[in-house]
Parts: structure tokens; sequence; C-alpha cells
């Protein structure tokens, strides 16, 4: 960090409770870095801690996320003790740890993400009374009476002040008393009064006997340094070694570790969970949904711009009739509302990425399983913001058109359209998972889709294209929505033109079956149905894609 860099500090008073030691040894991190081009590139090891020893409390330079086991242990040695112990496997979901950028739902009151949190990190032993009243006694003690029912806020939806966001992250992490709690910079963002206020509360939890790692912005050390040989940093090490502080620490730390050896391999880190998966699920849906409804830009804003859609489409093509017109019309209106399906689908592009880091900390923190996150987005996603346009979609523009008036082929219409938006939306989702920019992923999947209309059918004769390039129709989701509901459509239909010759007008005729075989269209009930089939396999390896990739997404730093 060019202007400043990180202290670390364990606050720590007597009281009649006693939070937990922390103490490290040998504390070595080290990350591999790539350099060079692709045929050249070199593997060099860069060494980001060396030789650590300390015993809270006290003020030292290290990374935070060692202490509380999220950095990657591939690069890690040494040891970190709690009690005098190793850190369990699970330290992670042990421990509490505020993150510098507050993760909490915006869009949810104080209350509720208090209570969301003690849902899923308290076990189910305790009685949903008894988490209800630690919520409420947590309200008291962070002074959050007075906005424990206010929504925390976005950036379209008002909410409380800085501090009292900060408290409420901090909330989230006490609920299930912790022996240690790390906060990543909590004063970040806030104005003098607010931090010192912030200060305060973790003094006085401090007083009543947790024990709180934290660590504070201050000014870079080569600021304060003048023309002198040695900088600040060498002198203020060489003071610290001949303190009785530091005598005292190295005491305390050889009587520690006295005896004891550990094991200089990669530690282990696992994810427990408090709750069932059921359990997990129930809670996640509940705050996916109402976190879905609260966000209007999200729900009812795109369900207005659908019907509108709807409505413009509709007034185009209204009336469509039985002529060589109205096949023209047919397959614009057919291509129109298969490839905007698709085009529609790409606002899903944000639904992981804008809660990455939300989710990252829930998961590691023993929240959730990734299963329950992912199963709960992809139901609230497609029930919301995919089936329900859909449909009211199709309701519109179908009978406003004049396509087939049976039931029948209004539901085979209907769901060939919703599950066009299903498959669309689920290529879209594997595309972003583990993106961290909407905007590349958008880039991405809108030239996917271009070519994807290329193969559809409509814009050329895919009989007439080369094979070496024909295969490609067949990974082009908008040709199995378009060849479905053409078939739905044309099947039974008979277009007459009247034509003039010699004088005489004459009506000729033709029939859907014959404009399908002209495209090259299998007309057959399999070949209606396979459509289907094609589209339903494509979304379930579109799906599979985008939890592997949400299941291993980088969760160190």
């Amino acid at each position: 960090e060019p202007t400043h860099q990180k202290t670390f500090t364990e606050m720590s008073f007597s009281s009649p409770r006693r939070g937990a030691t922390v103490s490290f040894h040998s504390i070595n991190y080290s990350v591999k870095m790539k350099s060079g081009f692709l045929c050249k590139r070199k593997l060099t090891q860069k060494n980001i801690l060396i030789e650590l020893n300390k015993q809270f409390p006290g003020i030292s330079l290290l990374f935070l996320d060692v202490l509380a086991a999220r950095k990657d242990p591939a690069g890690l040695s040494g040891e970190v003790l709690i009690d005098g112990a190793p850190q369990p496997p699970n330290f992670k979901c042990l421990s509490g740890y505020v993150v510098q950028d507050d993760v909490v739902m915006g869009t949810l009151t104080v209350r509720e993400n208090l209570c969301f949190s003690a849902a899923l990190r308290l076990p189910k032993s305790i009685c949903q009374l008894e988490k209800d009243e630690k919520v409420e006694r947590l309200i008291q003690e962070l002074g959050l009476s007075k906005v424990a029912d206010s929504r925390v806020g976005t950036q379209l939806i008002r909410g409380v002040s800085g501090g009292e966001r900060k408290r409420t992250s901090i909330g989230m992490e006490l609920i299930f008393d912790p022996p240690v709690l790390f906060l990543d910079e909590p004063t970040t963002g806030l104005d003098a009064s607010t931090a010192n206020s912030v200060l305060m509360l973790l003094k006085r939890m401090v007083n009543s006997g947790r024990t709180i790692i934290l660590s504070i912005h201050q000014p870079r050390y080569s600021i304060y340094r003048f023309s002198s040989l040695k900088g600040i940093e060498d002198r203020l090490v060489e003071e610290y070694k001949n303190s009785t502080s530091y005598k005292q620490t190295k005491s305390e730390l050889e009587r520690i570790v006295q005896g004891q050896e550990y094991s200089t391999r990669p530690k282990s880190r696992t994810i427990t969970y408090s709750t069932s998966s059921c359990h997990q699920f129930n809670w996640v849906l509940r705050r996916t949904f109402r976190n879905l409804m609260l966000n209007p830009q999200t729900s009812f804003a795109q369900m207005g711009v659908m019907i509108l859609l709807a409505l413009v489409v509709g007034a185009i093509f209204f009336g469509v009739k039985k002529n060589s017109s109205g096949i023209q019309n047919r397959m614009g209106a057919l291509f129109f509302i298969t490839t905007n399906q698709c085009f529609s689908s790409i606002s899903s592009a944000e639904l992981f990425i804008t809660e990455r880091k939300l989710f990252v900390h829930e998961y590691i923190s023993g929240y959730y399983r990734v299963s329950v996150y992912f199963l709960s987005k992809i139901l609230s996603d497609v029930l919301t913001l995919r089936t329900i346009p859909a449909i009211i979609f199709s309701c519109v523009v179908y009978w406003m058109i004049g396509l087939k008036s049976t039931a029948e082929a209004f539901f085979i219409f209907l769901f060939s359209i919703v599950l066009v938006s299903y498959t669309a939306t689920s290529m879209t989702l594997a595309i972003s998972a583990d993106q961290t920019v909407v905007a590349i992923a958008n880039i991405v999947i809108n030239m996917i889709f271009v070519f994807m209309m290329i193969f559809s059918g409509l814009l050329v004769n895919l009989p007439s294209v080369a094979d070496w390039l024909n295969w490609l129709k067949y990974l082009s989701i908008p040709h199995y929505g378009l060849v479905a509901v053409e078939i739905n459509e044309f099947i039974g239909l008979t277009l007459c033109d009247m034509r003039n010759t010699s004088g005489l007008e004459i009506q000729v005729c033709s029939t859907g079956k014959d404009f399908l075989s002209e495209q090259g269209i299998d007309y057959s009930t399999w070949g209606l149905w396979q459509n289907h089939l094609a589209l339903g396999i494509m979304t379930l390896i579109f799906l599979i894609i985008a939890y592997l990739k949400l299941r291993f997404i980088k969760k160190f730093t």
C-alpha cells in the first residue's frame, strides 16, 4: 500500500470474563508470482512474512487474515495458538471476522440481519425464543435500539448511518459469542466522531472480557523519515528488542511452546456448520426472496419493461394474416420473441457478482453451504425474474399477434419460451459465476448470443450453410426455441394468396408443412420435442458449470 500500512492491535483489559489468548510462533508466509510471457514465464516465490513471533496484547505488523485462518495455507508455515493450543481446522467458523467493507444485506433491517446470523450460526438446540432474546440484548449492547427496524440501506434505499452500519456488522459476528473477534480497519470511511464511537464500543466489549484483534490505518513510516542513515522501521525494531515488553513476551512464548512440536506441513482448513442444510435453505431462500422484492429495480421495473415491450411487439405484428406476408410476419415475430428471451437473461449476470463479497464472507464463516446459496439464488431468480415475466410477455404477444388459437398450441408456445429463458439464464450464470466485473461478463455473453442468433434459422438458410459450419446450430439456444415455436405454429396452417394469371384471379395455397420442409425442419412429434429435450440438457449442463465455478471460487485472500 503506497500511502499507509496496517497496525494490528489486540485490545485487552482486566475484567471478570477472560478472552482467549492468541499467540503466533515462527510465522512465515510466501506467495508464488508469475512473470514473463507465455513461453518464458517464470515462477518466483516472494516472502511476505518472515519469522514473526508474538503474544497479544501488543502491536505488530502482520496480516490479520493469517491470524484469522483466512489466508491460503499453501504458503503459510509456523503456528498460531489459541490459549496455547493449535488453531482448530475450522477456526474461521469459530471466530468472528468483521471485514473492512461491511457485508450486510442492505434491503433488510438491522434486526432482520442479526436474526439471520442468529438463525444460522447458533445451533438448533437453542430455541427460537432464546435466539430472539439474544438478538434484543445485542441490539441494546450495540446501541442500535433506535434503528433496529430501519433498513441498513443500499445505493437506492436510504438507510442507517455509517457507524450504525458498522455496529450491525459487528453484531453479526458477536451473535454466537466467538472466543476471538477480528476487525479489518473498522474505522475506514467513518468521520472522527463516528470512528471514536465504534472504538469506544470495542473498548467496552474488551472490558467485558472479549478478545478483540483489529487493524487500524496509520500514515506510512516513511513520511516521518529524516535525512538519517537508518530508517525509522529499523530504529523501532531495535528499540522494541531492547524493551522489557519484548523480553516478557519472549519468555512467555518460550513457556507456551515448551515441549511442543508443531507440524510444518500446510495447515488444513475446513468449514463446519451449526445447522442442517434444510434449515439453511429455508432461511437463505426467505432472505433472497425478501431482498428481491425490496429491490424495485430488479423486480417490478423488469416486469414493467417486459409488459411495455410485449405491447409494442404485439402492436407491430398485430393480427397476422394467413398469406405470404403472414409467413414473414410470423417468422419475424417468433424470431424476435425467442431472441428477446435470450438477451433479457443477461440481467442475471450480476446474480452472483454483486453479492460476491457477501457470499464469500458468509460461506467461509460457516453460515451455509454453497449448494444452499446456489439453489436459493437460482430458485428466486428463475421464479420471479424469468418465469413470471416470460408468462406475462407470452400471454400478451401471443393473442395480439393472432397466432394459432388453440389451448394446446398456446401452452406449447409458452413452455418453449420459458424453457429458452431458463437455458439462456443458465448459460449467463455459467459464464458470470466466477467473474468479478459485470461489464466484462456482459460483453462475453452478448458476443455469444449474437453468434447464436445468426444460426437460429432466420437470418440464414441453415441447409445452405457449409457442413464445416452447419454444426454450430446445435449450440444455438435461439435455434432450438425458434424451431419449436415454428413447428407449433405452422403445422396445420394453410396460407393462401390471390395471383393474377392471364387476367384471371387464382387462389394459390400452400401449407405450413411445405414451408417447414423448405427450411429443413423435421416437423414430426419427435422433431418438436427434441428441441425441448436439447434445451433441458443444456440448462442442466450450464447449471452444473455455474455451481462448480461457485464451489471452487477463490475463497482465501
